[in-house]
């Protein structure tokens, strides 16, 4: 706080601040008096009570002074001076609030202090009559859980009741009475509750009267017009209802529910309360719509009264402006019923009519209406009915519309007399005669009198009443009834019913405000809640009964109430536009309007041209702050009088009649007034160098400027959108986007001015003047506005509008004048609508002028200039490059010129130029700029526009848009003598200027325009004024926009993209007119990098996708494309077509594809290797092609098990070839065609008989053969038999295969042919691959995962390798291949993905057959391999396959042999170490992906063992375990005899099964879930050890296996395992594992299992599992039986 004191002290100089005032209320002297006894301390706040006062100083501080009887000291009871509150000091308080005989103070952390007269608990302590010390109240939300303490913002007081508002907008009540809003009944309440009403709801503020309460609380967001319910909400019943007479209809809406409360239609007082005219500005109010149906406009003016069609008379009302009131019960569809005759009716009317008119005569040239809840009036006629009465009149006309036939409605008016209305206007408060004539009563009868009046009007009011509820009918009170002639009878309700619902126009004015700006500034959109008692009419619900809970004052919504003051019994709130709305008690003339009675509000008439922008209100007077002429505040009283003694007045009835003005314009400028019961208050500010007077000239024009703008919108800009015809529809769009931005823009000034009123009662720190500190919510309202209203002008203005609009303008130039403060009478019509409607930018020069003052207060000082400086230079409202100035000057000038340009060539091309944001810069007119070589005499002019650059030429011209525009000064060397060079996208030109001052305002006025267009703010300053860096050249790489024109391949076709000098670069979106669409990257104008095609196939009505990789406008690279005709082809691309490898799905369903090849490519034909898939043939061939036919060896297999290899011609099976059935049967020779035979050829049997000869036919259909028959088993002598058939020969060599998709890889790596190559270079194309790859990506991140793109990051480093190869440089390289090829944007992933997918393509599906097997495992080692080659030229120092990498470290200690005695049987191999081969280094990698298939071919070809080695296994395991043990003829000593399970030792019982050797057998069925033969052996090796670990376990001694003993138990483990695909797993790990651990100790083990499987395979008797097998140790006898001895 020391700072914020500081600060205020030295800038403003405190000892002229904050000083108080005090007068004694009621008092004919108006000079004050000091406070005595007060020092010297700035004052904030002051609070008055009936007695006492308390003031607030700028430190925090709080002081107390008058009679205190709640003090403990006596002397401190009376004190002369102001005494110190000592329980606060160090708290630092930030407001109080005084109570007729109680105070509170509120401190900075939201803690409330309360003191004074407790005897209603209204300081929140029980059973305590006084609190002489400022005590602590607890406030704690009991809904939250722990318990939260709740902070306060504000404090209200009463006379026994106290209100605090929440930092979270809700309000806390405490004392007695129904003015707390609680719902309770027991008294006083001494805990704090929250008024449950408004929860929910934001409350901006409470005030407190005597025994009533008030809140100003934030609308809801607005909700859109909803329709008029047909039926009402609580009963059901119709709202408005018809009876069918004779020969009339009767249409009523006086619909009374049984369930809620309505108000009766006799309401003297409520009648006219509730009649809202037509002045009544939904504009400024809800949701800003306005409403237009399709009632006469002018109703009241011309409105017939057609009684029984008796007589009609033509009533006329008052034409002029000025007529503020028009006639308020008809303009508002109020009725006037039951009258005897038409006369009584005129008379009425005319009644109605005299009284406004004299009105009007005594108010002068502004009247204010005394008749209740009539805001300011618009001054004219023409404005629209309201929302209120349009759903009865547009029925009404509606109905007469239908009918064809000129109907006038009745206006009823209920059952209000006419003697009564005759007596409520002729005794109408603004006549002066009334009073006078009337005798003198005294206070109390008057008193009385008076109560007895409002309690009598109220009650009459009311069919049934309700303490909490009593609501108004928001239309309008009280029915109507409208008679139409007998011609309607026919008519049926409900089509009337039908016609009721007429659609309306509604033109919206603003959108909705500002979130930025509401939480900013105060809001405007608010409603004034009332509660507690109200006899004298205080709470403004039009009647005397109190209110236990909040009620909605529904008149004041709309009213922009932005603060409401309770005096002893009545009540002033306060609008945004500097009016006072009053109600409640007026004994004494306090309400300021008049001496009669109110109970609804109604406006103050102050003697103030400029409105008031505070007020007070004290037991029975009100205070009013008002704005003078030079700014200083003026304070007007209006209440109660103290008669003098010269007084002829009677001594008991004395009041003012209307507001007194004070003089105190010598006080000083005062900043807010208090008002208690016998005193009021004014805190004053000295004028210190001028700084307060700036500040409140600031606030007064901004108050003023709000109510100018409110006015404009309200008198001209809804009335002139409401009309019907107002042009065409873009002008109609350019009014409305006027009219919206200015509806914001005056929604801004309001919040504005409201702010700065509430900042003038504060400390008045310039540096929170919501101006500087959020400059730029003001100018972009301002610039906005600014755009939107020079957009209108530029497109034609106000001329633009049509007859109606315009005849409006006219009649009301009087009104537009006066708005405008044109005073030349002579002025055109559209150059008082052009000043009208620049105002707001009059407005900001104003701003600055001020602003200025302000600085210049602060240059003054040193001091202050230090803690200020550069405020307001950075907040670009005063700097040297003036932008609000420039700002305008833009616009303006802009403006004129366009509009002069273009109407000078209005004959050629203005239409096609005129664009409403479109402003000129600067032309050619003078010749100052020509084309170089231009014809001689050739015209060429160039127009520089915001947008875009014309060069016009005689009758044509072409649109530069400047977007697109590159402009560069050509230097002398060029010959380019000041000549500027102009590049667009298809064309470049060459402008010579006549002097290099002329060149460089063009170049200079060209690139700032370019700039500009290019940040899409060609209405700011230039360059952002506020910045003090300067760009002075557009950038060449920008993104634009731009359609061709010229250029053939791209004719008519949009990009739009970014651009390099002059040509797209990067990326884009280029579409052509016949649909075709590219986007993605360009270079040089050229389609270049990653991009996708869609060009439409308008015969089958799909389109061709094409997404990939392109290079100089062509396919080239990766991608893939979708054909139209729903083939799809993935691969490689060259100049458009398909070359390299790639898929082709074809078929009409892509899902399920009839067809399917992947292979090789040569300029958009099959041509290589490559799979085809016949899915509707059921076949799959795997071969050669050429020129898109099968040409050269091959192999074809089928869904019905045949399989071919051989030779292809032409798509067929021609010459040498071997035919295999699934039957066995072999016939190999010659074919002429596809499966036919034709030549010599042998046909083998599967039992071994074959036929040698000559065959002929198709197989399958009858083959002609002519040969001889052989019988093998004939034979004895083996050499006679046939050899077995080796498949494969004729089959494509496994190296020979899939040569594209490695040539593809060597090609990324940057090699010509195979390990050809930099190999810095194939890590150089490596990084980038993988860095192009991942921004391609970035786009779109759901693509890859985060441990991908960790992946990829590892991947950017290269492994690095000095010295000798070790161990662990193998293992860098290991792991950075399986990292590698695990994403496939590395150039080895991206292989290993295709060479998996290639894979799964050959042997997937058809190409599951068992014939396949070798071929599929050739492959494996194929791929290996050549992979192998690729990993040795990216790792140099990988050493040859078969090399061994000594270990860097010792071998572990030596672990004994299972079988022998020696040491570690590796030793049998060479050296130890790891051995190199491409199998351990690459099969990790690539094996797990090609198993399923792989595995699938080792089942289907071993599908028979299976079958009997499995039905074995089944058998055996039937068996217990003991007697298998025995059976297997497994030694006892290893017969385990206890078993730990669980953890518990069990016994082995004769019946036990499976649970001895658990543990191996467990291990070794996890042989199926591992893929590489290194991971299978691992597994085989693990098992022994744990039938070791078992053995031990039960022998619990040290011994060495042999054979003979370990091989029976391993065949126990093998047995129990149940493995079903046992002999594949033994194939696939002989046929894959590497040659080098064939001799090792995991060689042996796989030996072991392998003739473990095989003597189960083999034992189909039991007893034949015990045939000798030789042992599988190196060296052993050869013949060695495996039988255990007996």
């Amino acid at each position: 706080m020391d700072s914020k004191k500081k600060s205020s002290t030295e800038a403003e100089g405190s000892k002229e601040r904050g000083l108080v005032h005090v007068w004694q209320a009621g008092s004919r002297s108006v000079t004050p008096e000091r406070l005595p006894g007060w020092g010297g301390k700035t004052v904030l706040h002051a609070a008055l009570g009936v007695k006492h006062g308390v003031l607030l100083t700028e430190d925090g501080e709080v002081y107390s002074f008058g009679t205190l009887p709640w003090r403990s000291e006596p002397a401190e009871i009376c004190p002369s001076s102001p005494i110190l509150e000592e329980v606060l000091v160090g708290q630092y308080v930030v407001t109080v609030a005084t109570g007729s005989f109680h105070n509170g103070a509120v401190t900075e952390s939201g803690v409330v202090y309360m003191w004074g007269e407790n005897s209603a608990g209204q300081c929140a302590v029980a059973n305590q009559q006084y609190v002489p010390e400022p005590n602590p109240v607890s406030i704690s939300d009991s809904e939250t859980s722990p318990l939260l303490a709740v902070r306060i913002l504000q404090l209200a007081c009463g006379e026994e009741h106290t209100l605090a508002l929440s930092l979270s907008r809700e309000i806390w009540a405490w004392g007695t009475g129904c003015q707390l809003g609680l719902i309770t009944t027991t008294f006083p309440v001494t805990k704090p509750q929250k008024v449950e009403h408004l929860a929910g709801r934001v409350v901006l503020q409470v005030a407190c009267g005597a025994f009533h309460s008030l809140a100003l609380v934030q609308c809801l967001p607005s909700q859109d017009l909803k329709p008029v319910p047909e039926r009402c909400n609580q009963c059901s019943q119709l709202l408005i209802t018809m009876t069918d007479k004779e020969d009339h209809v009767i249409i009523s809406d006086s619909h009374c529910c049984p369930l809620g409360v309505t108000l009766s239609e006799s309401q003297s007082e409520n009648q006219a309360s509730t009649a809202i005219s037509p002045s009544t500005e939904t504009l400024d109010g809800k949701g800003e719509v306005f409403e237009n149906t399709f009632v006469q406009n002018e109703l009241p003016a011309a409105t017939e009264l057609n009684v029984g069609n008796v007589q009609t008379t033509s009533v006329e009302t008052i034409s002029s402006p000025q007529d503020v009131m028009g006639t308020p019960e008809i303009s508002s569809a109020r009725s006037i019923s039951s009258y005897p005759d038409t006369q009584a009716v005129n008379e009425y009317v005319q009644k109605l009519s005299d009284h406004s008119v004299r009105e009007n005569s005594e108010n002068g040239e502004k009247p204010v209406p005394s008749q209740p809840l009539v805001a300011e009036a618009i001054p004219n006629l023409h404005s629209p009915a309201t929302t209120s009465t349009s759903a009865l009149n547009s029925l009404v006309v509606s109905c007469a519309s239908a009918v064809g036939v000129r109907v006038a409605a009745t206006y009823e008016a209920g059952t209000l007399s006419l003697k009564k209305v005759m007596n409520f206007y002729s005794t109408a408060p603004c006549e002066p005669g009334a009073q006078a004539g009337s005798s003198p009563i005294g206070p109390e009868g008057l008193k009385d009198s008076r109560e007895e009046q409002v309690k009598q009007e109220s009650m009459q009011g009311k069919k049934s009443s309700s303490l909490v509820d009593i609501r108004e009918e928001e239309s309008e009170g009280g029915s109507r009834r409208l008679s139409l002639p007998g011609l309607l009878s026919q008519v049926s309700p409900r089509l009337l019913r039908k016609a009721a619902r007429v659609k309306t126009r509604t033109v919206v004015l603003t959108p909705t405000y500002s979130g930025e700006a509401d939480a900013l500034l105060p809001s405007l959109r608010t409603e004034v809640w009332t509660w507690g008692k109200g006899k004298e009419g205080q709470l403004g619900h039009g009647d005397v009964l109190p209110r236990l809970q909040p009620l909605c004052v529904k008149c004041l919504d709309g009213k922009e109430v932005i603060h409401l003051e309770a005096g002893g019994y009545h009540s002033l709130a306060l609008t945004a536009k500097s009016q006072v709305y009053s109600w409640g008690s007026n004994t004494f003339g306090q309400l300021g309007h008049s001496d009669f009675p109110t109970t609804v509000p109604r406006l103050v008439k102050v003697n103030s041209e400029n409105g008031v922008w505070s007020v007070a209100a004290g037991q029975d007077y009100s205070l009013f702050l008002v704005d003078t002429e030079d700014f200083q505040p003026g304070l007007c009283y209006s209440g109660r009088q103290d008669p003098t003694e010269g007084d002829n007045l009677p001594e008991n009835h004395s009041g003012t009649k209307t507001p007194i003005l004070l003089s105190c314009s010598k006080l000083g400028y005062i900043s807010r007034v208090t008002a208690g019961k016998d005193s009021y208050l004014a805190l004053v500010d000295k004028n210190i160098m001028g700084y307060i007077a700036s500040l409140h000239e600031l606030a007064t024009t901004e108050r003023q400027f709000y109510s100018k703008l409110s006015d404009i919108k309200s008198q001209i800009l809804r009335p002139l959108l409401s009309l019907e015809n107002l042009g065409t529809a873009s002008t109609v769009q350019l009014l409305q986007e006027v009219a919206s931005r200015f509806s914001k823009l005056c929604y801004l000034i309001g919040q504005h001015g409201t702010s700065l009123s509430s900042f003038l009662q504060g400390i008045k720190e310039a540096r929170s003047l919501v101006i500087l500190k959020h400059a730029s919510l003001f100018l972009d309202s301002y610039t906005e506005y600014c755009t939107s209203i020079t957009n209108f002008l530029v497109m034609g203005g106000f001329q633009l509008l049509a007859k109606p609009a315009i005849d409006f303008l006219n009649k009301n130039q009087e009104l537009l004048q006066d708005l405008s403060e044109v005073n030349d009478e002579n002025t055109q019509l559209m150059e008082i609508l052009n000043t009208l409607f620049f105002l707001p930018i009059r407005r900001l020069h104003n701003y600055a002028k001020v602003l200025l003052k302000l600085a210049t207060c602060f240059e003054v000082e040193k001091e202050g200039s230090r803690i200020h400086t550069g405020f307001l230079e950075d907040l670009s409202w005063k700097n040297d490059g003036k932008p609000c100035q420039l700002l305008i000057s833009r616009q303006t000038a802009g403006l004129s010129v366009t509009a002069a340009i273009i109407f000078s060539v209005s004959h050629l091309f203005m239409d096609s130029l005129r664009k409403p944001e479109r402003r000129l810069l600067c032309e050619s007119s003078n010749r100052a700029l020509s084309l170089q070589h231009a014809g001689r005499f050739s015209v060429n002019w160039f127009i520089l526009f915001n947008d875009a650059l014309v060069h016009a030429q005689f009758s044509t011209h072409h649109v530069f848009p400047l977007a697109t525009l590159w402009a560069e000064p050509l230097s002398e060397e060029a010959g380019g003598v000041n000549g500027l060079k102009i590049t667009t996208p298809e064309e470049q030109f060459t402008l010579i200027s006549s002097t290099p001052q002329e060149k460089t305002k063009w170049l200079r006025a060209i690139s700032q325009a370019v700039d500009q267009a290019l940040r899409g703010m060609s209405d700011f300053p230039p360059y952002g004024s506020g910045s003090s860096i300067q760009r002075q050249e557009p950038p060449i790489s920008r993104s634009a926009k731009y359609t061709f024109y010229k250029d053939p391949r791209l004719k008519d076709a949009t990009y739009d993209g970014r651009w390099l000098s002059g040509k797209p670069h990067g990326r884009g979106v280029l579409k052509w007119p016949d649909g075709k669409i590219y986007s993605g990257m360009f270079r040089n104008g050229l389609e270049d990098g990653y991009g996708e095609y869609r060009i439409p196939n308008k015969a089958l009505n799909k389109e061709d996708h094409y997404v990939g990789h392109w290079k100089e406008g062509k396919m080239c690279g990766q991608g893939v494309y979708s054909y139209a005709s729903g083939e799809v082809f993935e691969g490689c691309f060259q100049d458009n077509m398909r070359h390299g490898h790639g898929l082709l799905r074809s078929g009409k369903l892509t899902s399920s594809s009839p067809s399917m090849f992947i292979g090789q490519w040569v300029m958009d034909k099959k041509a290589g290797y490559g799979v085809f898939d016949d899915i509707t043939r059921g076949e799959k061939y795997m071969g050669m092609w050429q020129d898109d036919v099968c040409q050269g060896n091959g192999v074809v297999v089928t869904q019905f098990g045949l399989y071919y290899e051989g030779n292809f011609h032409l798509n067929k099976m021609m010459g040498n070839g071997v035919l295999l059935s699934e039957d066995d049967t072999i016939y190999e020779g010659e074919f002429s065609d596809d499966w036919t035979l034709s030549g010599k050829g042998t046909l083998t049997m599967p039992n071994g008989d074959y036929i040698e000869g000559y065959f002929s036919g198709e197989w399958g259909s009858g083959i002609k053969i002519t040969g001889t028959y052989f019988k093998p088993s004939l034979y004895e002598s083996d050499k006679d038999r046939p050899k077995v058939l080796k498949l494969g020969n004729l089959a494509v060599p496994a190296d020979e295969k899939w040569k594209a998709v490695f040539d593809e890889c060597w090609h990324q790596l940057g090699c010509e042919n195979p390990g050809q190559g930099e190999v810095w270079k194939a890590w150089d194309n490596i990084a980038v691959a993988l860095t192009t790859s991942r921004r391609q990506h970035r786009d779109s991140p759901e693509i890859l995962s985060r441990s991908q793109t960790q992946t990829l990051e590892s991947l950017e480093f290269i492994p690095q390798h000095i010295g000798a190869f070790s161990v662990e440089k193998y293992d860098d390289i290991k792991k950075y291949l399986i990292k590698a090829c695990d994403t496939p944007l590395h150039p080895l992933g991206r292989l290993v993905e295709t060479l998996v997918a290639v894979y799964r393509m050959t042997y997937v599906g058809v190409g599951a057959n068992r014939r396949l097997l070798q071929e599929a495992v050739k492959e494996i080692t194929s791929y290996l391999k050549r992979i192998f080659q690729l990993v040795r030229f990216l790792f140099p120092e990988l050493p040859e396959e078969g090399t061994t990498i000594p270990l860097s470290a010792p071998l572990p200690t030596e672990r004994k042999s299972f079988c022998t005695g020696k040491s570690d049987s590796r030793s049998e191999s060479p050296e130890p170490g790891y051995v190199v081969t491409g199998s351990g280094l690459l099969l990790p990698v690539l094996l797990p992906r090609l198993y399923p298939p792989l595995f699938m071919l080792y089942a289907l070809d071993n599908d028979r063992e299976e079958d009997v080695y499995w039905e074995c296994v089944l058998r055996l395991n039937k068996q217990p375990d003991i007697a298998l043990l025995g059976f297997l003829g497994v030694q006892r000593k290893f017969w385990p005899v206890t078993l730990s399970i669980l953890g518990e030792s069990k016994k082995v019982l004769p019946t036990t099964k499976d649970a001895c050797f658990a543990s191996a057998v467990e291990c070794l069925q996890q042989i199926s879930t591992t893929f590489t033969p290194s991971d299978k052996l691992k597994v085989i090796q693990q098992t022994f050890e744990e039938i070791s670990q078992s053995v031990l376990a039960s022998l619990q001694e040290d011994f060495l296996w042999s054979m003979d003993d370990l091989f029976p138990v391993f065949l126990y483990v093998v047995l129990r395992a149940r493995i079903r695909n046992l002999g594949s797993e033994v194939h696939l790990i002989e046929d894959l594992m590497d040659p080098y651990l064939q001799h090792g100790e995991q060689g042996i083990m796989f030996t072991t299992l392998k003739l473990s499987h095989q003597g189960i395979h083999d034992g189909r008797g039991s007893m034949q599992l015990l045939l000798p097998y030789p042992d599988p140790r190196p060296g052993a006898h050869p013949n060695r039986s495996l039988l255990p001895p007996d």
